[in-house]
């Protein structure tokens, strides 16, 4: 790999994206435009279901979590967020992780209308899993490790997450807030999102504290990366805050694939990341599945 110069090149373009803007944009990643827009395109389906169709898949704590949460529902720093979402993780069998996963075991709740939604996005996730993890190789290779560092207890078998979204422009006026979601900062590794082509409203806060949009460009996934690769790499790359402000007039939808570590992976700097930082840890080992738990359970008003 050291003599190849192109591969070298995205390396280099990797680590620049991930130190000065958190953010960055993949194309030619091999998965089809036409299948992004297919995903999208169910999603829209779905969320244009009458209410009570929708309801049948309905997120409880029962559901360890997943299915479907309406507009406002999902609450980010104590505010309700104007959008309504399907929510899917990792199937967890009951005692997988004794009592660190106990509040999200369970199966995902796929709606039998669109008949072939279940499929597509099973398929679809498969595809994002394995981009990922592509991703991350080359994450690792821009950090100076080697390329299969995040294999084996890191994230040889990574937890993923895969928020379904939509923003409706119809909100009664009592219920409306400003802001699709509010600014955060993503749990995990990595995330790819698969946003409409046409609409403007995932913001960025850059570096002088300005918010920008990321402008969709068809066929592109927009990638982010999040706190447990804070934590790993000592703080060499940062998250950086995001929200969604949808002022357009029409129906937004974006799907995200959110690419964690192992459930129950415990997150500290590397060492290799520390020495290049001075040498001491800046952040304390965090246990990704209870980050996740505890967001989780403190994400919704149900």
């Amino acid at each position: 790999m050291a003599n190849d110069a192109a591969l070298l090149e995205v390396v280099r373009m990797l680590d620049d994206a991930c130190k000065e803007a958190g953010f960055f944009y993949v194309k030619g990643h091999g998965i089809a435009e036409s299948l992004m827009k297919e995903v999208r395109d169910v999603t829209r389906k779905f969320f244009h279901l009458p209410y009570e169709e929708k309801l049948k898949i309905k997120m409880t704590p029962e559901s360890g979590y997943r299915g479907y949460q309406r507009i406002g529902e999902n609450v980010t720093k104590g505010k309700p967020d104007m959008h309504e979402a399907i929510d899917c993780y990792t199937p967890i069998r009951p005692g997988k992780y004794g009592d660190l996963a106990k509040p999200m075991e369970g199966s995902n709740l796929w709606p039998e209308n669109p008949s072939n939604f279940e499929a597509l996005l099973e398929n679809y996730i498969n595809l994002c899993r394995d981009l990922s993890r592509k991703i991350m190789r080359g994450i690792a290779l821009a950090l100076g490790g080697a390329i299969d560092v995040f294999e084996g207890e890191t994230a040889g078998d990574p937890f993923w997450v895969l928020r379904l979204i939509g923003y409706p422009v119809d909100i009664p006026e009592e219920q409306r807030t400003d802001t699709g979601c509010g600014a955060h900062t993503d749990y995990g590794l990595l995330t790819l999102v698969n946003q409409d082509d046409d609409i403007c409203a995932l913001e960025v806060q850059n570096c002088s504290g300005e918010w920008i949009y990321a402008t969709p460009i068809p066929g592109t996934f927009v990638c982010n990366i999040g706190d447990m690769l804070k934590v790993w790499s000592n703080g060499i790359y940062q998250p950086t805050l995001h929200r969604v402000v949808n002022n357009s007039p029409r129906y937004r939808v974006s799907v995200a694939f959110f690419y964690e570590s192992n459930f129950d992976a415990a997150i500290e700097p590397v060492e290799f990341c520390r020495e290049k930082t001075g040498g001491a840890a800046k952040y304390e080992k965090v246990v990704y599945g209870e980050h996740l738990v505890k967001k989780v359970l403190t994400n919704f008003v149900m």
